[in-house]
């Protein structure tokens, strides 16, 4: 793979990314989120009172333990159900399609058995694309240089 520019939103510029720990369950576990969809991390940072999107070089290093979902799957969301109920895993760098909150409480109504999967499956098809590429370990972070980063309109 050659290297590609990845996006992360956020609050304020992150020249030294870093994994930090949280109350919050994430769908690849905890890690640095970025995305190779540059209005998808304007979307991130718009969360935000002063937006600021980060660009980063992403150089893959391919002695990591490097887990890629290439299509939404059943082995994709049995992977995000179990990272957001905090379950562990070795990889260290997940790359993958990102449940976004309608997704999320589709996969929340799965786990409650309030759906189907066959259900979930038939709701999640219409969503759009997403993309995510979660570090999940310092040495995965070095894959990483940072190149600028820019105020974005919060719209």
């Amino acid at each position: 793979m050659a290297k590609q520019i990845v996006y992360h939103g956020s609050y304020t510029t992150i020249k030294d990314p870093e994994i930090k720990t949280g109350k919050y369950t994430k769908d690849f576990g905890e890690g640095f989120y970025c995305t190779l969809l540059k209005e998808q991390a304007i979307k991130w940072a718009n969360k935000y009172d002063s937006p600021v999107l980060n660009v980063y070089e992403y150089d893959e290093n391919t002695s990591l333990n490097i887990k890629e979902f290439s299509i939404l799957s059943e082995e994709w969301l049995d992977f995000v159900i179990n990272c957001r109920n905090g379950v562990k895993h070795d990889y260290d760098i997940v790359i993958g399609a990102m449940a976004d909150d309608q997704i999320y409480n589709y996969v929340t109504d799965l786990t409650l058995g309030i759906i189907t999967r066959e259900a979930f499956w038939e709701l999640a098809k219409f969503r759009y694309p997403t993309h995510q590429i979660a570090f999940c370990t310092d040495k995965s972070l070095e894959c990483l240089k940072f190149l600028n980063s820019e105020g974005v309109n919060n719209d």
